[in-house]
């Protein structure tokens, strides 16, 4: 009985989410896809005709990757924020609060609705790359499972940011001043190789530069780091964030008044 219950609490959170990201899609789905596309012509047309090829690759194939990832990362995170935060500040979480649902599976349904928009938002970029260049998939398994680990990931984080957040300024500090220059200096642009050796060494802290190179290793079969690190470092910061989330969801940290 109890697994039927949750089963249709999980499905009416997931259906509430996606529902809510294709109802509003010119604001999930296209600006990503044209961002995405200044990206390609400004990065990849202009500035990579002159740097010439990266890692084997054109430029341009190069960084199809780290764009497509990056794309996954913000989505998926700010899809988080965004939808729990909003549950928050109108109140309404505090329905699912008092349900029978517990809070793993609460927590599993808005993070599949942030994984299906994070998801959809890589295809669509990954479509617009094709536009600008060839790409062929090397290991195709590899590379579905690095995107789909990676939005959980940084859904799981975006989760934190809810409901640490009090007031609309507070979900905009982290993407800005941490997630935004993390992002950036991960690899989307350049391989680590290009680096001094000491910050070869700071990057090797940087958890996005196991993403990017795990899915660039999925599409183009080149990486800077091991495959082994990639999924290992993602694994890990998955199970730390999704404890950390069920700790404060459980101590309603932020969620009772």
């Amino acid at each position: 009985m109890n697994g039927s219950l949750y089963w249709v609490g999980y499905k009416t959170i997931v259906r509430k989410e996606i529902t809510r990201i294709l109802r509003i899609w010119g604001q999930t789905i296209v600006p990503p896809a044209i961002t995405m596309s200044l990206y390609f012509i400004i990065f990849g047309e202009l500035i990579g005709s002159r740097i010439g090829q990266m890692g084997g690759f054109t430029y341009m194939q190069y960084i199809v990757p780290g764009l497509v990832i990056m794309s996954v990362i913000t989505n998926s995170y700010g899809n988080m924020v965004s939808s729990f935060f909003g549950a928050k500040f109108g109140k309404h979480i505090e329905e699912l609060l008092i349900s029978p649902l517990p809070n793993w599976i609460i927590l599993s349904g808005y993070v599949t609705g942030s994984l299906v928009r994070g998801f959809l938002v890589g295809v669509v970029v990954l479509c617009v790359s094709l536009f600008f260049t060839r790409i062929e998939v090397q290991h195709p398994l590899i590379m579905l499972s690095v995107i789909l680990l990676t939005a959980i990931v940084f859904a799981l984080a975006g989760m934190i940011n809810a409901i640490y957040g009090q007031k609309f300024d507070d979900i905009a500090i982290i993407p800005t001043f941490i997630l935004a220059p993390l992002t950036y200096l991960g690899g989307v642009f350049y391989s680590i190789t290009l680096l001094p050796e000491f910050w070869q060494k700071v990057s090797a802290f940087n958890p996005i530069l196991y993403m990017v190179n795990g899915f660039r290793y999925g599409m183009l079969g080149v990486s800077d780091v091991s495959l082994p690190q990639t999924y290992g470092v993602i694994l890990v910061a998955g199970a730390v964030l999704f404890t950390w989330c069920m700790v404060l969801l459980h101590r309603g940290t932020g969620l009772r008044s």
